[in-house]
């Protein structure tokens, strides 16, 4: 199982998860242009992708999923809620918790706290190996579920959205500001390493910070934070994802 990045930050998100069976495509907040730019860049084929998993319906995520299923006739599975915001015209349901197999690997959705209409975000498990990848952004506090389905993870893409200093000094306006520090809104750096020091993680062996804020957060402060919490081990790898070019391939 492996994991790839076409871009990850507040101007769009796209993630890629490669299995026995092929490749699924979580998100996509780029342009039909703009994604295929990106997949040539990370040199992977759009053929490869077999279906298209939706968190939920905020631009960043969902902007480019209609036009990339439509072109390469991909199935599209998110819940009712956001199928409905994105206006799609044909889409599989699932629900929070619900767990199904593509490309070879089990998938469970998660329901997490965010505002939008009916947001999830996924775990994948390879049954041959029990290798297991955890993807999670777009929640605005760690809560106990949380904390539960995603212990015992070989590798976690985690959101490290913002600084809370950088935030409240930051030029958005205040209604802006309550909404990305409030109970449904976005993870901060400190609340992203409160999650791993509550989680089971003796088998986490690659974590990726994504989502951070262009303007509300820094890669090397981020990557500070995470050489402090590691506090010199090496059991765990750690990665930053961009938002020019996401990440390449990382393997579980």
């Amino acid at each position: 199982m492996q994991l790839a990045s076409l871009g990850s930050g507040s101007k769009g998100n796209a993630t890629l998860v490669r299995g026995p069976g092929g490749c699924l495509l979580i998100d996509c907040g780029f342009s039909f242009a703009q994604f295929g730019k990106r997949m040539a860049y990370l040199g992977v084929d759009p053929g490869e992708i077999r279906a298209v998993l939706v968190t939920h319906e905020h631009s960043d995520h969902g902007t480019g999923v209609a036009r990339v299923a439509d072109k390469l006739g991909l199935p599209v599975l998110t819940t009712v809620g956001t199928a409905r915001r994105l206006e799609l015209e044909r889409f599989e349901a699932i629900r929070g918790e619900d767990e199904f197999e593509l490309v070879g690997l089990r998938v469970r959705a998660v329901t997490v706290p965010h505002d939008a209409a009916e947001p999830v975000q996924f775990l994948f498990r390879n049954p041959v190996n029990d290798r297991r990848l955890g993807i999670l952004t777009d929640s605005g506090h760690v809560s106990d579920h949380m904390v539960e389905v995603y212990a015992e993870l070989d590798m976690l893409l985690l959101e490290f959205n913002y600084d809370d200093e950088m935030l409240q000094g930051g030029p958005y306006p205040p209604r802006l500001k309550q909404r990305i520090a409030g109970r449904h809104g976005h993870l901060s750096n400190q609340q992203s390493l409160q999650l791993l020091d509550r989680i089971d993680r003796q088998r986490l062996r690659c974590l990726v910070a994504g989502h951070l804020s262009e303007k509300n957060n820094h890669p090397q402060l981020v990557a500070d934070l995470l050489a402090e919490w590691q506090d010199g081990s090496a059991a765990c790898r750690t990665h930053i994802a961009c938002q020019q070019q996401g990440f390449g391939w990382i393997g579980t």
